[in-house]
């Protein structure tokens, strides 16, 4: 039973992370050329992060299928933890619960940008 366990809780981590990498593909031909002129660095790099624009759709994709997955795993399926284990205590159920909102906030945010940064080059 404690293998499962290591198994439940290395999916949830594993599909957070994944989600979080998707996300930055997704944003990385929008935010990156900002974060780039922030620390001075221009020219030719700015170009060549514009070419990832027409893959953005595919990683949003990625990453809300990531957060779906997560979601899935912290709410809707059943908990496999024996008594003794360390996911079977609420308390790390509520963490997960916490950063898995957290890092979707910051996802949101990340994958809205080109909506919301045309108000920061005007």
């Amino acid at each position: 039973m404690a293998d499962s366990t290591k198994i439940n809780n290395s999916s949830y981590i594993s599909s957070t992370i994944a989600a979080g990498l998707a996300a930055i593909g997704a944003s990385v031909c929008c935010i990156g050329p900002l974060v780039l002129l922030a620390l001075g660095i221009g020219g030719t790099w700015i170009s060549y992060l514009t070419a990832f624009e027409p893959y953005q759709p595919i990683f949003v994709t990625i990453t809300l299928v990531f957060l779906f997955l997560s979601f899935r795993k912290l709410y809707i399926l059943p908990r496999q933890c024996a008594d003794g284990d360390s996911c079977a205590l609420p308390s790390v159920l509520r963490n997960q619960r916490i950063i898995f909102w957290v890092v979707t906030v910051l996802l949101i945010a990340l994958l809205t940008f080109p909506y919301y940064g045309l108000m920061f080059f005007e």
